[in-house]
């Protein structure tokens, strides 16, 4: 299992760059699959989410080209009252 990626701080090409490779391994773990030689189904819908993942940056990078930069969405500053 790979570690866990901020994808929000990579630039596009390297995106699509993961992107490619997810789909690419998606594909041979689906002819695994239908051989019968897949032991591990869970890397189906990791591969799958993972690939989500990077489309929806993608697309959110191409609505909001200034979201490019990494910004975690949650970390706004709160003001005290």
């Amino acid at each position: 299992m790979a570690k866990k990626v901020d994808y929000r701080a990579l630039s596009d090409q390297e995106l699509e760059n993961r992107l490619n490779n997810a789909r690419e391994e998606l594909m041979n773990l689906r002819f695994q699959q239908s051989s019968g030689e897949l032991a591990d189904f869970n890397r189906l819908t990791i591969t799958r989410k993972e690939i989500a993942k990077l489309l929806t940056l993608l697309r959110e990078r191409e609505i909001n080209p200034s979201a490019s930069v990494a910004t975690p969405s949650g970390a706004k500053k709160r003001g005290k009252k």
